[in-house]
């Protein structure tokens, strides 16, 4: 029992040191670019700090009416259905 618990215990190491290996991953090779982008004063973009909101509050109210009641759909189309003769005569 002893050495169940010892073994479980130990486990746990073993796979925190798995997660730390050197090889190359998808986040290799981006080093010259982060940091130019740490040393850069302000990397937002200037267009962030736009506050004003261009738009109208009706016009979305309206947009969320339609989607809430979507509008009926259109009547299927009228279809003529020709009972009886097709009009041509046969002469024997």
């Amino acid at each position: 029992m002893i050495l169940i618990l010892c073994a479980g215990a130990l486990s746990g190491c073993a796979a925190d040191y798995l997660n730390h290996y050197d090889s190359v991953t998808l986040a290799a090779g981006e080093t010259q670019k982060f940091n130019s982008m740490l040393q850069t004063v302000d990397p937002l973009n200037p267009a962030s700090r736009n506050t004003h909101i261009e738009g109208d509050g009706a016009r979305a109210a309206a947009v969320a009416h339609s989607y809430k009641f979507p509008p009926p759909p259109p009547p299927p189309p009228a279809i003529t259905v020709n009972v009886g003769g097709s009009g041509v005569t046969t002469s024997q």
